[in-house]
């Protein structure tokens, strides 16, 4: 069977990955520098949101 990688990630993922803390994951979410959406009581956030964040990280520190 052929492994399909996530689209979206839930928020203690998204902590692992940016190796920040829950409250500024929420801050990011909260001040719109990070897409998400919730589905029911989750909060999701895309994968491609994540690679925009950092992209956007990347050209503000050029």
């Amino acid at each position: 069977m052929i492994a399909i990688p996530p689209l979206v990630l839930e928020v203690p993922e998204v902590m692992e990955a940016l190796r920040m803390s829950r409250s500024k994951v929420y801050d990011l979410i909260r001040t719109k520098k990070l897409d998400s959406f919730k589905e029911g009581n989750l909060r999701r956030i895309p994968v491609t949101a994540l690679h925009d964040y950092v992209r956007t990280k990347m050209e503000e520190a050029a």
